[in-house]
């Protein structure tokens, strides 16, 4: 009988802990919400979009200016041989001088030595007269045979008095023998002088005559006379020599 009761009494209990059911899930947290940084996301888009914008405006914002292509001497003025047009984005601080502008620039002269390769800006030029002291400048009238073919401002020449047929000679007061001297390997009229001036291509006007080819050179103040009075006579003739520009040095 007791066996029995002790049966029964435990017939009632479970025998193991009790287990949740198949379908219950353990509760999750819930999951935290940051607006700040969502608000930083939209920030930068906007900020990179602003950015974009600001790069493309700038980019069609630019206007066409003058370009040195071959250096100036001071004192030489430019021309279409040796400028060219480019493309630069505007900016208000810089003077820059447009390319619609080259007509007037042409009549200015160069404040200083200007390099090729250089952007022009109004500083650069002037109306007035930029000779340095003991310098002068001669105009020259040179048929063909009398420069070399490709001459350009900034070369250096030497200039030497010829006679009408084209060969070297002396002063006109000269003998013949010494003319002939002369001829074979006489001095200079001047050594070294600058080319401050050539006509472009499309400059016809600066043509003398339907032959002629009008330069200038910058030569020391001592050596002027002599060259103008050789060029006077159309006796003169340049010859390219080597050497850094530098106004007639």
């Amino acid at each position: 009988m007791k066996i029995q009761e002790r049966t029964g009494a435990g017939a009632g209990r479970s025998a193991g802990p009790a287990q949740p059911s198949v379908g219950d899930r353990l509760p999750t947290a819930p999951r935290e919400r940051k607006p700040a940084l969502a608000a930083l996301a939209v920030l930068l888009i906007l900020l990179g979009a602003l950015g974009a914008t600001t790069l493309v405006l700038q980019a069609g914002n630019r206007i066409e200016v003058v370009k040195i292509t071959a250096e100036i001497p001071a004192g030489s003025s430019v021309n279409s041989s040796n400028v060219t047009s480019v493309m630069v984005a505007d900016d208000d601080s810089i003077h820059y001088v447009k390319w619609s502008q080259l007509e007037s620039l042409e009549k200015l002269k160069a404040l200083n030595t200007i390099p090729a390769g250089a952007v022009a800006v109004g500083e650069m030029f002037g109306s007035g007269s930029t000779l340095a002291a003991g310098k002068a400048v001669v105009g020259l009238s040179l048929k063909e045979g009398q420069y070399p073919v490709g001459l350009k401002m900034g070369d250096v020449v030497a200039a030497y008095r010829v006679s009408s047929n084209g060969s070297s000679t002396g002063n006109s007061s000269s003998s013949s023998s010494s003319s002939s001297s002369s001829g074979s390997g006489g001095s200079p009229i001047v050594g070294r002088a600058t080319v401050s001036y050539v006509p472009g291509p499309d400059k016809s006007g600066d043509l003398v005559g339907s032959t002629n080819f009008a330069v200038t050179l910058t030569v020391n103040s001592d050596d002027a006379a002599a060259l103008a009075q050789a060029a006077a006579t159309g006796s003169v003739a340049l010859v390219r020599v080597p050497g850094v520009s530098g106004n007639g040095n």
